[in-house]
């Protein structure tokens, strides 16, 4: 387990959407998603985001941004999240590895790592237990096993129901430190900008269906099988996932590091830069290696 014991840093600036990155519309296993791709290097493996519920792509610029250029990225909006259409029907967690191992075919990958923060951390374990050899490594943030978890507090709860936070600017800054932490206790405008400065808003039946894709689903009882390097990232203090979720995956997980930072649910954005840089050196880990052994194949 490592440990991130500095304070926590500034919030993000404004972002603007770097160079190199193509927004494209993909009708995959069909459903039409928005994704956005950064190219990058093609000896590196791409490091595709699974975002949280009711967020768009766009929640992930400021980390983005903060990774090595060198890095391909994928990031997409779930269906009636951002700028994807909303489903017909709503879906579930259990269904979604499809989808992204669509997404990875249509783009040309046959493996990447994968990041998933909060509910986009089910999604993430989801694929990984799924499809485990099209995931290289793994990286969860502020995430947990689903049903079977150690809960937030009722009220915590209870806001997560519906999506007003995403639509209501004055709310969100209001209710930013109760439900975030972390940065947001002392600048409730950094969950404001996040949520609403930087992200696209979909219809609130997006939010609702993704709602209940978690419902029944739980990860816990499989996760001694997750196959790939595993990064765990928790903040100590997420109200909304509490730590001891992590620390329980940690020890489920065989082949996982368990690395706490100072701060809450939201500081891989309004902090990126001192999160990406965890991210990269486990990500790096065996990088050149692998990538000399392709080339001599």
């Amino acid at each position: 387990m490592t440990a991130d014991e500095g304070p926590p840093g500034p919030a993000a600036p404004p972002w603007r959407a770097g160079g190199g990155e193509r927004l494209r519309t993909l009708t995959v296993r069909g459903r039409v998603l928005r994704v956005a791709v950064r190219d990058g290097d093609p000896d590196w493996p791409p490091l595709l985001l699974c975002n949280g519920i009711g967020v768009s792509l766009e929640l992930f610029q400021p980390f983005v941004d903060a990774l090595d250029p060198r890095r391909p990225v994928i990031r997409f909006d779930m269906p009636g999240i951002g700028g994807s259409p909303a489903p017909v029907v709503p879906y579930h967690l259990a269904t979604l590895p499809s989808l992204l191992a669509g997404l990875l075919d249509q783009l040309g990958y046959q493996q990447a790592d994968v990041l998933g923060i909060s509910w986009g951390g089910g999604l993430a374990q989801q694929f990984a237990l799924s499809r485990p050899q099209r995931v290289r490594r793994l990286v969860l943030v502020a995430t947990a096993p689903g049903v079977l978890m150690v809960p937030a507090s009722p009220r915590i709860l209870l806001r997560m129901l519906a999506p007003r936070r995403h639509q209501d600017p004055g709310y969100a800054a209001r209710v930013a430190g109760e439900l975030y932490g972390g940065s947001a206790r002392e600048n409730p405008a950094v969950a404001r900008d996040l949520l609403h400065a930087t992200t696209r808003l979909g219809p609130a039946r997006g939010y609702y269906y993704q709602l209940i894709a978690q419902l029944g689903w739980t990860s816990l009882p499989w996760l001694p099988k997750l196959r790939p390097p595993t990064l765990i990232l928790a903040g100590d203090d997420d109200p909304i996932i509490p730590l001891v979720n992590a620390r329980i995956m940690h020890r489920l997980i065989r082949r996982s590091t368990l690395h706490v930072y100072r701060g809450g649910h939201l500081e891989l954005a309004a902090d990126a830069a001192r999160l990406a840089s965890v991210v990269e050196a486990f990500l790096n880990a065996d990088l050149a290696q692998e990538t000399e052994e392709r080339s001599q194949q």
